[in-house]
């Protein structure tokens, strides 16, 4: 029997491990360094998921937890996502992973191919799906001209102060707010500064929304040749003046200043503060809303291919929607690998596999089969 681990038993790894653990062909083991996420992972899967304790920040250990398994599944934080990246592919395992590295996956690359590993990075909802659903239409075009990702994980009852809850890290989460934001205008890459260029759009369930610059096009700015390709976050309007508030004041400041003869963080106090009011509480309900908008040519005319997701916080399994949606690709493709299905020796970031359309069916069926759907229309552009 195939076996894999998931390495972090948060609220992503949690799901991604009970979604595994489904299938009674496939040993799962969850690992963490937390007794009580542990707990909590195994009791959502009712026992049918191992676990083990291992500090995964330590190589040494991680190492000695990958070594039985056949696959490994990625749910850790962005600060340890690269240096477990590089321990997967040297111990020759297949692997998928969701951490949102800040450093470039790529890198790794040939040392993949070097060991004949298949490694899929960034395979979440966005990134994840974002990138596979835009590679599709890309693939359907004669030539593509614009890819726009619009996404947000929000809370479904808005409540002041923040009108906002963290689906995954919040230390992530601010990592948004603050590193510079790539997108590709006139076929090169341009920055632009973190919660930039707000504009608002309309939601078909969710109303208004604002959207801003952040880092999401990531491996898209690099591997697919169209000339303006941007990504931006959506929030409740009014959260991105609170955050530039925040960020201008030096509360997101990781150098530390001296307070009372103390030396502290402006990053760990704020943390401190503000991540408890950022966690979802028990039964608290959440959304995910995505929408992909590709333009180009097609046989002579103009088209617009979107890809539209509003997901709902899941009562039966009582999963935050975020979690789902972000912990499911990862789990599909992770089977995908397990069963020799995928086989691609390097770092594959999802648009790798775009213009596969009976892979991408696939992935598009699993999410039907879990409850969650991707809506595609092909709309004509102007007359």
């Amino acid at each position: 029997m195939p076996s894999a681990i998931v390495l972090g038993a948060g609220l992503v790894g949690g799901v991604m491990a009970a979604d595994l653990a489904a299938d009674a062909d496939l040993s799962v083991t969850i690992a963490d360094n937390r007794a009580e996420a542990l707990d909590r992972a195994s009791a959502r899967s009712a026992g049918r998921v191992r676990t083990l304790r291992a500090d995964l920040g330590d190589v040494a250990a991680l190492r000695r937890a990958i070594e039985p398994f056949d696959v490994v599944v990625g749910a850790l934080a962005s600060v340890i996502g690269f240096q477990t990246l590089r321990a997967v592919i040297e111990a020759g395992k297949p692997y998928c992973d969701i951490s949102f590295m800040p450093e470039d996956a790529i890198e790794l690359d040939a040392l993949a191919k070097e060991r004949g590993v298949t490694a899929v990075v960034d395979c979440g909802v966005a990134p994840g799906m974002s990138n596979l659903l835009a590679a599709r239409s890309v693939a359907s075009l004669d030539r593509a001209e614009s890819v726009e990702i619009y996404v947000g994980g929000l809370p479904r009852e808005r409540r002041w102060p923040f009108e906002y809850k963290a689906g995954f890290s919040p230390s992530d989460v601010i990592e948004e707010y603050t590193r510079p934001s790539r997108i590709v205008e006139h076929g090169r890459i341009v920055t632009r500064a973190a919660l930039s260029e707000p504009e608002l759009l309309d939601f078909e369930g969710v109303g208004t929304l604002e959207a801003f610059n952040t880092d999401g096009l990531r491996s898209l700015a690099y591997t697919m040749s169209v000339p303006f390709m941007k990504e931006k976050t959506l929030r409740y309007p009014g959260h991105i003046g609170l955050m530039r508030v925040f960020r201008e004041t030096g509360l997101f400041g990781h150098e530390p200043i001296e307070v009372g003869g103390v030396r502290v963080r402006p990053i760990d106090v704020i943390s401190t503060l503000m991540f408890p009011k950022w966690s979802y509480g028990p039964g608290e309900e959440d959304l995910t809303v995505m929408r992909i908008a590709v333009e180009g040519d097609k046989g002579g005319r103009r088209e617009r291919h979107s890809w539209d997701l509003l997901s709902f916080y899941h009562r039966e399994s009582q999963a935050t929607s975020m979690a789902r949606t972000t912990a499911f690709p990862c789990a599909i493709m992770a089977r995908a690998l397990a069963s020799g299905r995928y086989v691609s020796p390097g770092v594959n970031p999802p648009e790798r596999f775009g213009g596969d359309a009976g892979l991408v069916e696939h992935i598009l069926a699993e999410h039907r089969r879990r409850g969650v759907e991707y809506r595609h229309r092909v709309e004509p552009v102007g007359g």
